[in-house]
C-alpha cells in the first residue's frame, strides 16, 4: 500500500512541507524526552561512583551490579511497554514513565543501604525501559514520512544531551563541594544531590506529555477519529481523509499484536524480529555505554586527576552531540544503511586504535597508567569511536526500529528489540570492570570485533526505509 505523503523528491525533501512543521518538532522534541531521561541516568551514576563504592564500602562487582541495575528495569519496562501502549495510547505511559522516574530520583537521592539504591534504579530503570519503546513508536506515528528519519533522530539527540547535561551538572555539584564527591551540600553529600536533580528532567517530562496530542494510529484504533483527523492535520497537512482511510484500512487488516505474531521461520521468531534484535544488540556490544558509565573513572584510572575526568567526560558528551547532528542531517539524505555502515568502519578503526593504546597500560586496579603518547592516542580514539557511533548507530538504530516491523507486529517486535538493546547494555555494563581488570585492551578487542561483525551484518539483513511510509513496511 502506498501512501500519497510517502512521495519524496530526489534529495530527500518533500512536495509539500507541512503546515505547521515548528509543531510537529516540538511534539517530538517533547516525546524524546523520555531520551533526555535514558542518556541523564546512564551518566549521572557516572560522577557518583566513587562515593557509592566508599559510602556502602563495595568492591567493583558489586558496585557494577548497582550500576546495572536500572537496566533490568529497563528490559522489564521496554518488554512491556508495547501491549500497554496499545490498551491505554502512548501519552498515558509517558505519564506513567515519568512518574515512576520521578520516585527513581528521589528514593535514590536518600536510600539507607547499597540494595535500596539498587532497587529505586529498577524503577527508574522500568520508567526509561517503557519510554525507549514508546519514544521512537509515537514519533515515528505522528511524522510526515519525508521527515521520519531527522525526527526520529531526536530521540538519540535527546539522549546525548542528557548525557551531557548530567555531566555539565555533576561537575558543576562536584566543584561545589570542592572536589568532593562525599562532600557536605545542605545536608546531603554530593552525590546525593547528583542522582536528586534528575526530579527535574523527569517532571519536566511527565508535563510535557500533557501538551502533545495522542498518536493518532492508536485514535483510529479506538474509534476516535475526529480527533486522529485533527492531529493529522497538524502533521501532514493536506489529504487527511484519505490518510485515515489508508490507517483505518491498515489497522483493520491487523490484529493487535503479541509475542505469538512473532514466532516463526527457522530460528523461532520472524526473521525482521531478529534483525532488529540485531540491531539492538550490536549497539550495545561495541562498547558504547562504558564510556558514558565509567568514563570519569576509566581515565583517573590513566593517571588524569578526577576534576580533569570530569571535563574529559564532558567533551566527550559534546563530540556525541557533534555527531548526532550529523546523523540528523543525513539519515534521510543518504538513508539508514549508509550511515550505518560508514559508523561500523569507524568505530572498528577507533576501537582497535584503542585496543592498541591500552596494550601499554602498566599498574592493576585502580593504580595504572597509560605512557602520554599511548594516553594521548586513547583519548582521540575514545572520542572518534563516539563520533562514529553517534554519527550512525546511535540514531539510525532507534529510526530503524520506530519503522521497520509491519504494523500488524511493530508493537510487540519493537519490545522486544528494545528489551533485548537493555539486556545487552546490562551485559557490557556488569562486565567491563571484570574485563578491564583483567585486560583493558583485551576488553576494547572484544569491542572492536563486534564493531567489524556489524558490517556484513548491515550488507547482508537490514534493510533500507527511506522516505517509505509506515503502512509501507510488510
Amino acid at each position: 500500500m502506498t501512501s500519497s505523503t510517502a512521495q519524496v523528491p530526489p534529495g530527500g525533501g518533500r512536495a509539500s512541507q507541512p503546515e505547521h512543521l515548528g509543531h510537529v518538532i516540538f511534539i517530538t522534541a517533547a516525546a524524546a524526552m523520555g531520551g533526555f531521561l535514558f542518556g541523564y541516568d546512564s551518566s549521572v551514576i557516572n560522577g557518583a561512583v566513587v562515593a557509592i563504592r566508599d559510602r556502602f564500602d563495595v568492591g567493583s562487582s558489586a558496585l557494577a551490579q548497582v550500576i546495572a541495575a536500572a537496566l533490568i528495569g529497563c528490559a522489564l519496562g521496554a518488554a512491556t511497554a508495547g501491549r500497554l501502549a496499545d490498551r491505554i495510547g502512548r501519552i498515558r505511559c509517558m505519564q506513567i514513565a515519568a512518574v515512576l522516574f520521578t520516585a527513581s530520583a528521589i528514593g535514590s537521592a536518600l536510600p539507607f543501604a547499597l540494595w535500596d539504591l539498587a532497587l529505586w534504579r529498577v524503577v527508574g530503570g522500568f520508567g526509561i525501559g517503557m519510554a525507549s519503546v514508546i519514544g521512537p513508536a509515537y514519533i515515528a506515528e505522528v511524522s510526515p514520512p519525508a521527515y521520519r528519519g531527522r525526527l526520529a533522530s531526536f530521540q538519540q539527540a535527546a539522549i546525548v544531551i542528557g548525557i551531557a547535561v548530567s555531566q555539565l551538572v555533576n561537575w558543576g555539584i562536584l566543584n561545589l563541594a570542592d572536589g568532593d564527591q562525599r562532600g557536605d551540600l545542605a545536608g546531603l553529600e554530593a552525590w546525593q544531590w547528583m542522582l536528586g536533580v534528575m526530579v527535574v528532567p523527569a517532571a519536566l517530562y511527565g508535563l510535557l506529555s500533557f501538551a502533545i496530542p495522542e498518536s493518532p494510529r492508536f485514535l483510529i484504533s479506538v474509534g476516535r477519529t475526529a480527533e486522529a483527523k485533527k492531529v493529522l492535520t497538524e502533521v501532514e497537512g493536506t489529504g487527511i481523509d484519505a490518510r485515515v482511510a489508508e490507517i483505518d484500512h491498515a489497522m483493520r487488516s491487523e490484529h493487535k499484536s503479541t509475542f505469538k505474531d512473532l514466532l516463526g521461520g527457522r530460528f523461532g521468531l520472524l526473521p525482521i524480529v531478529w534483525i532488529g534484535i540485531g540491531l539492538s544488540v550490536f549497539q550495545q556490544l561495541v562498547g558504547i555505554n562504558v564510556i558514558f558509565y565509567y568514563s570519569s573513572s576509566l581515565w583517573q584510572s590513566v593517571g588524569i586527576d578526577p576534576s580533569a575526568s570530569f571535563l574529559y567526560s564532558f567533551e566527550t558528551s559534546v563530540v556525541n552531540i557533534i555527531g548526532t547532528v550529523i546523523a540528523m542531517v543525513f539519515v534521510d539524505r543518504l538513508g539508514r544503511k549508509p550511515l550505518a555502515l560508514i559508523g561500523s568502519v569507524g568505530m572498528a578503526l577507533s576501537l582497535g586504535t584503542a585496543a592498541w593504546a591500552f596494550s601499554f597500560t602498566t599498574g592493576t586496579g585502580d593504580d595504572v597508567t597509560l605512557p602520554h603518547t599511548q594516553g594521548i592516542v586513547a583519548l582521540v580514539a575514545a572520542n572518534l569511536f563516539v563520533l562514529f557511533f553517534a554519527l550512525s548507530w546511535g540514531v539510525v538504530v532507534w529510526v530503524l526500529l520506530g519503522e521497520m516491523f509491519p504494523g500488524r507486529i511493530r508493537a510487540a517486535a519493537l519490545g522486544v528489540a528494545a528489551a533485548a538493546q537493555w539486556v545487552a547494555n546490562w551485559l557490557i555494563t556488569v562486565s567491563f570492570p571484570t574485563l578491564a581488570d583483567w585486560n583493558l585492551s583485551g576488553a576494547y578487542v572484544i569491542y572492536t570485533v563486534f564493531a567489524v561483525l556489524s558490517i556484513p551484518f548491515i550488507l547482508k539483513w537490514v534493510p533500507e526505509t527511506k522516505g517509505k511510509a509506515l503502512e509501507e513496511m510488510g
